[in-house]
């Protein structure tokens, strides 16, 4: 049913693209798809976007189309609207030189040869015609597709040199597609990773996340590291290699092998949170490398949790994660520790760490910590099955008295109240109070008015 429903979606998605291509061409002008989308074409994969180049100039395009928005003009690019999808039309152009590492100085528009020269990577610049799938190919694109390699278009230096963020953009590609790196790109890339520190946060983030978030999550890392990309853009995490721990628990080896186990178990499927579950599996450990230390008994990392946290909040905060973003993770990394003790809790405290805002992730962090170290999972079981057998109101009962029932009482406001209330959930929690009366009852006789 989930295959059928992506290609119903897939389809409605490229029928308007082919549409921009055939009006665009009824008017006289040129008009492929490129990028992405064919790359997927041709590896029988469905596109969830497309690109179009055009011969036409932006305001061309603008006037053909009703709805437009001019997101790059001078650049050449234009997005047409078509119900509530975007679709990128671009004018054939060649660039003048960068002198940003990331945008040129200046754009001259040209033809589709010239166009496809100026685009990154060989699989990226294979022009397609939808209405016959004839496929133009100046760059080999098909060649290096058929043998799972990502190469730059011309010289590798010059065009990281462009756009450093293409070095990146490299490694996603290679770790999203299970590709591998061509030798002299990849050199370029050890060579010039130095300079992915002069790329703006969000646009490190948005990479980031897509290496994280999607299928290769571990090879991403593993070619960050080997490249030197890494150490630019988080040292914290390049800083975990070597960090040994203690065999009995961690037979995978040290923090750096245990996180790229986790990565490598991280679900393929994109369900809601698992861009923060990615960042919390790659952050969780970080505070280990800070506070190892060892001594007759052992090895020992005591703190880490809250070294974690804070070196978690630190690249967040560089790398202009949304509040409510860095909220979430460093609070996975919190409680991620909690699970060793859930079955000795009293069970007031057990349902209120279970019925936690997001609870699914912090469960699921659990099980890849484990999957990735000494395999038991009885704690990720007991919490599953407690869950099992309780109903809403076990986790979430209702209040038995509130603030204005205690002034009733006799009792003033202030901080005193609070610590009844709290006080009387969690014997709610625990099964010894139940109803009103009983509320009262305790009330009175525990509590001076």
């Amino acid at each position: 049913m989930q295959k059928n429903e992506n290609k119903e979606s897939g389809d409605l998605i490229r029928a308007p693209a082919m549409e921009i291509v055939r009006k665009l061409k009824s008017e006289g002008f040129e008009a492929y798809f490129v990028g992405g989308c064919v790359r997927d074409f041709i590896r029988n994969v469905l596109p969830d976007d497309y690109d179009i180049v055009t011969s036409a100039h932006p305001e061309q395009v603008m006037a053909i189309f009703p709805r437009t928005v001019a997101v790059g003009a001078k650049f050449g690019v234009v997005a047409v609207l078509v119900e509530n999808h975007s679709y990128e039309v671009a004018t054939f152009r060649s660039d003048d030189a960068y002198v940003d590492g990331r945008r040129p100085s200046g754009v001259r528009f040209s033809d589709a040869h010239e166009d496809v020269f100026r685009r990154d990577f060989t699989v990226n610049g294979i022009l397609q015609n939808p209405d016959t799938n004839e496929i133009i190919d100046y760059v080999h694109g098909l060649d290096d597709i058929e043998q799972k390699i990502i190469r730059t278009i011309g010289d590798p230096d010059k065009r990281f040199n462009e756009d450093f963020l293409r070095m990146l953009r490299a490694v996603r590609f290679a770790a999203n597609l299970d590709y591998e790196i061509d030798p002299a790109t990849k050199e370029a890339i050890a060579k010039n990773a130095a300079n992915i520190r002069q790329i703006s946060a969000e646009r490190l983030q948005d990479e980031l996340n897509k290496i994280l978030a999607r299928k290769g999550s571990r090879r991403g890392f593993e070619l960050m590291s080997e490249t030197g990309l890494l150490r630019e853009v988080l040292p914290e995490v390049d800083r975990l290699k070597g960090v040994s721990q203690p065999p009995l628990f961690h037979p995978e080896g040290d923090v750096w092998q245990h996180t790229l186990m986790m990565l490598e178990l991280l679900p393929e499927d994109d369900a809601i949170g698992k861009r923060q579950l990615a960042w919390a599996a790659l952050l969780h450990d970080a505070g280990k490398a800070v506070t190892r230390t060892e001594d007759e008994r052992g090895v020992h990392f005591y703190g880490h949790v809250r070294a974690g946290e804070e070196i978690a909040g630190e690249i967040m905060q560089r790398l202009r994660f949304s509040r409510a973003d860095e909220d979430l993770i460093t609070d996975l990394i919190h409680y991620h520790m909690v699970f060793m003790n859930v079955q000795k809790m009293r069970r007031s405290r057990l349902k209120r760490f279970l019925r936690m805002s997001s609870f699914n992730l912090h469960l699921e962090l659990h099980r890849l910590d484990c999957l990735a170290s000494h395999n038991m999972l009885d704690n990720y079981e007991f919490c599953r099955v407690q869950l099992q057998n309780m109903a809403e109101e076990d986790l979430h009962p209702p209040r038995l008295l509130t603030g204005d029932d205690l002034m009733a009482l006799g009792f003033t406001p202030g901080k005193i109240m609070g610590e009844i209330l709290h006080t009387l959930e969690d014997r709610q929690l625990e099964g010894i109070i139940a109803t009103r009366q009983e509320a009262e009852e305790f009330v009175l006789r525990n509590w001076n008015k």
